[in-house]
């Protein structure tokens, strides 16, 4: 090591800046409050680009550190090749390279800055790290295998001594090949691919990671080829993927809006073919594929698709208005207004509309679907659900009363109404007469929330402090809950959850102190949406983002006091509709329990 490195060390101990994901300093005045991201692909920042050189950081040894976390990102087959590139020529040997089709990369996200530390000859540095997921080559993130909280290896210099532009090797590395989550956003982009549901009414999103380094004439292919191999593990109960033997023939063709999908498809036949291209439409479209598709089978030409007509005729989500704010207020559901929006009608009849706790409301078919918590004699609550066209008038009540009862969460389906709710710490589904029925989620621990995404075959739950997502199945038009995926997230002791969009999350939890994050399906990608919320978050309603407006807002309720984001303000009486002022000299309360209604 040169003596003019080392007297740069000597000066203190060197502090990885900026790869700390998005970890929070133990003691700052500094608050980042910003929008959450509008579109799915928001996570996806590179576009063509290739990890950087072992060269590219010169003498500088954080940007040298930095960007070896980032060297096994792009096309998989080269992986260990760039990573090499990297090591010291001596310790090369322990990496042993693998075909393509079987490179896994270590997420990790990075919970302290990375220490490096002066040594006789080398620099030592340490690393220290949470597990996100493997990432596969076929663009899925699974959960992690690796359980490694640190990682040390040593810095020496590339070159002679004194000429400390030629940068370093590492030496003594990790004997995998690690990916940090900030390279994971920076050099792959957040994709989704879709699969029929089992009775092929519903197209379910599955996110994938496609390399930015992949060329635009190959992004088709690598699509194609993700829907050929099905859909991820933990989404099986809820899907259905393309008939068994289904292989792609070649690569995609096509250039100037006409693109050629080759395929050996056991079994086809012309309503297949349609569904393959409502899958094909929609899968293709963060490519931002427009034009013409033509699908082969076994090279005959079958169907000739207009992509954009195909998803115009095809939509993902219907939805009947736009979404609108409520709240209870002393007992009962009440409209928001906020700037710029129209308060919408309470879809409750005054009559019944008394002794709310907490709600959730729903349009579904031209009707209104509502399930209230209603709080009983001794603090005892029961639920209360009724649907309606316009207003809901009756309601069905559960037959006991609880402790206590969470918000109730509608699962979109296009039989017979369902939601879910926690009751007393166990995660239940209800019907349309108020029935309670226990759910086995398979897991131990005290259930808190429950969310649900719009395509009504996954869910966010809370399970002993800890974030998971499951699959819904629905055979015989029950709903049957999948074994659940843990996520691992930088937020702890998360209390509430919801969907943001197709593959988004927003979670309540600690992040030394109670804050509010957006958060990818499988974890691995965060955005911190609020920084201090005071106290923890109890409940959480979002506007997911293929819904505009509001798109990409949010609502929760923190020590009985109630906010809303875009921009962040707290909702205060008069923001309540249609209440009557509170006598001279009397506080009025604050809106409580809010939610939003599409």
């Amino acid at each position: 090591m040169s003596r003019r490195l080392l007297s740069g060390v000597l000066a203190g101990t060197l502090m990885l800046a900026g790869l700390g994901g998005c970890g929070i300093p133990e003691n700052t005045d500094v608050q980042i409050e910003q929008r959450g991201p509008a579109a799915e692909t928001s996570w996806s920042s590179g576009r063509g680009t290739e990890p950087p050189t072992r060269t590219a950081s010169g003498s500088d040894a954080e940007a040298f550190v930095r960007n070896f976390l980032a060297a096994a990102a792009g096309e998989p087959d080269r992986a260990y090749d760039r990573v090499k590139q990297f090591i010291a020529p001596t310790d090369r040997e322990g990496l042993q390279d693998k075909p393509g089709s079987e490179v896994a990369l270590s997420v990790v996200r990075l919970t302290d800055d990375p220490v490096i530390e002066p040594d006789v000859d080398s620099m030592k540095v340490t690393i220290t790290v949470q597990q996100v997921g493997l990432l596969r080559a076929n663009g899925v993130l699974t959960p992690p295998l690796a359980t490694e909280t640190t990682y040390e290896f040593r810095l020496v210099n590339a070159g002679p001594a004194g000429q400390d532009d030629i940068g370093f090797y590492v030496s003594d590395p990790p004997n995998l090949l690690l990916l940090s989550d900030e390279a994971l956003r920076r050099f792959y982009e957040a994709k989704s691919i879709y699969f029929w549901n089992s009775d092929r009414t519903r197209l379910v999103p599955d996110q994938r990671y496609l390399s930015s380094a992949v060329p635009a004439e190959r992004r088709v292919s690598e699509v194609v080829r993700w829907l050929t191999g099905g859909p991820s593990e933990w989404l099986r109960i809820g899907v259905s993927g393309l008939p068994d033997r289904t292989e792609m023939i070649n690569n995609a063709t096509g250039s100037d809006g006409r693109w050629e999908v080759n395929l050996d498809m056991p079994g086809v036949d012309d309503q297949r073919l349609e569904q393959l291209a409502t899958q094909l439409a929609w899968s293709l479209r963060d490519l931002d594929l427009d034009g013409t598709l033509e699908i082969k089978i076994l090279n005959q030409p079958r169907k000739l698709v207009d992509l954009g007509e195909q998803r115009s005729n095809n939509q993902l989500y219907r939805f009947e208005e736009g979404a609108q704010r409520f709240c209870v207020y002393e007992g009962a559901i009440h409209a928001l207004a906020v700037a710029n929006e129209l308060p919408g009608m309470v879809p409750v009849a005054a009559e019944v509309n008394r002794d709310v706790v907490s709600a959730g409301l729903r349009r579904a078919g031209g009707e209104v679907l509502a399930a209230l918590v209603i709080a009983g004699e001794s603090g005892r609550q029961r639920l209360a659900v009724g649907r309606g066209q316009g207003t809901v008038q009756n309601f069905a009540t559960s037959e006991s009363a609880h402790a206590a009862i969470g918000r109730p969460v509608w699962i979109r389906t296009d039989g017979r109404p369902s939601g879910l709710v926690v009751v007393d710490g166990g995660l239940y589904r209800f019907d349309d007469q108020a029935v309670l029925r226990p759910v086995s989620i398979g897991v131990p621990g005290r259930v808190s929330a429950v969310a649900a995404a719009l395509d009504g075959h996954r869910i966010a739950v809370i399970i002993g402090g800890v974030l998971h997502v499951a699959a819904i199945g629905w055979e015989g038009g029950v709903p049957t809950v999948g074994p659940v995926r843990r996520l691992v997230v930088s937020l702890v002791n998360p209390t509430a959850v919801d969907w943001a969009g197709e593959n988004r999350l927003v979670v309540a939890g600690s992040a030394g102190r109670p804050a509010i994050y957006d958060v990818s399906v499988d974890g691995a990608l965060e955005t911190r949406l609020r920084e201090d919320t005071g106290a923890a978050a109890t409940q959480l309603s979002a506007v997911p983002a293929q819904l505009a407006p509001p798109a990409g807002s949010f609502m929760y309720e923190a020590n009985r006091v109630a906010y809303r984001s875009n921009p962040f303000q707290r909702l205060e009486r008069e923001h309540v509709q249609n209440v009557t002022p509170p006598p001279a000299g009397v506080r009025a309360g604050y809106p409580t329990a809010p939610f939003f209604l599409y």
